[in-house]
């Protein structure tokens, strides 16, 4: 590769794709191992990857000043210079028509999906994201369209357990995030959030606890099987001790004393970024890993039984 292009590689965050992995959900619980399905459904990763790239550089550029202030922001691609604004807003314009194309192709669907995520996003680069409560609500649309998109893209129906289990674990973790912002510009003493200013830890870590119940009440309910209008089969609540799990570690690697325990030595599990977590924390890998691989036994069990 050209090494002029990683400086426009880096800004379009390819460390942050792993978000996109949420359009999987759908067929994986649905149990639909079809090759077809999977292959919508990867178009609409591939879609989605495109349009949050885009995204991503749209908001590095109205971004950029404040950047530059910010202790790890700063050494951006866009906010150091590397790569300019307008060639940043030129690649982000073509990444969108890919991305909405791209997405037409498979199911005028699955395009006005992708069109929605891109409108949200674009709001909240704007002016959303200034707005308190607003901006999680924003941040956590995200992820819930991201889900729906690869069940429109499968032709796949929707649990309405499932997308709110979904909506309220991505509000856990735009509060998570911003928490951990928080916590990391009174470190610093620059602000670089405005919405941040009408934030306190005591407001947080009360929603935290509200979402977080929640979260877990939902994807039980879910897990509970058909009667319920859940998961197809009951056996499902073997993976909810995983799903405990999963938000227990994440909370204790947000946890302020936890962070100041680790100190400097782990920066990347701050919390700050869920991805990196994700990328990073064994804990978390081995939950993940363990839910993955129940689920799949359960489906293929499910499966052969049918």
């Amino acid at each position: 590769m050209n090494l002029a292009l990683s400086p426009t590689l880096a800004a379009c965050r390819p460390r942050q794709w792993p978000k996109n992995l949420l359009v999987f959900a759908a067929p994986l619980f649905a149990f639909r191992f079809e090759i077809e399905i999977w292959q919508r459904a990867l178009a609409a990763l591939v879609a989605f990857c495109l349009i949050s790239s885009a995204i991503y550089l749209l908001n590095d550029c109205l971004d950029v000043e404040v950047d530059r202030v910010h202790p790890s922001k700063r050494y951006r691609s866009i906010a150091s210079g590397l790569v300019t604004v307008p060639a940043a807003l030129a690649t982000a314009l073509m990444l969108t028509v890919v991305s909405l194309s791209f997405a037409a192709v498979i199911t005028p669907k699955l395009a006005g999906v992708v069109l929605l995520y891109g409108l949200i996003q674009v709001g909240y680069c704007l002016k959303l994201k200034h707005q308190p409560l607003l901006d999680l609500f924003a941040i956590a649309s995200g992820f819930l369209l991201r889900a729906i998109a690869g069940a429109v893209a499968a032709g796949l129906p929707l649990s309405p357990w499932f997308l709110l289990t979904v909506g309220l674990l991505a509000l856990f973790l735009a509060i998570e995030k911003r928490k951990a912002e928080l916590r990391v510009t009174k470190n610093a003493g620059v602000t670089t959030r405005t919405v941040l200013k009408r934030y306190s830890l005591p407001l947080l870590l009360r929603l935290e606890s509200l979402v977080a119940t929640s979260s877990f009440m939902s994807y039980s309910l879910w897990a509970a099987g058909p009667a319920l209008k859940g998961a197809s089969t009951s056996w499902m609540l073997l993976t909810v001790p995983f799903v405990l799990v999963g938000i227990f570690r994440y909370q204790l690697l947000s946890d302020p004393e936890e962070v100041e325990r680790r100190g400097t030595l782990r920066p990347d599990l701050n919390g700050e970024k869920p991805e990196e977590i994700l990328l990073n924390d064994r804990g978390i890998q081995f939950t993940l890993i363990g839910w993955v691989l129940t689920t799949l036994l359960i489906g293929l069990v499910n499966h052969a039984a049918a």
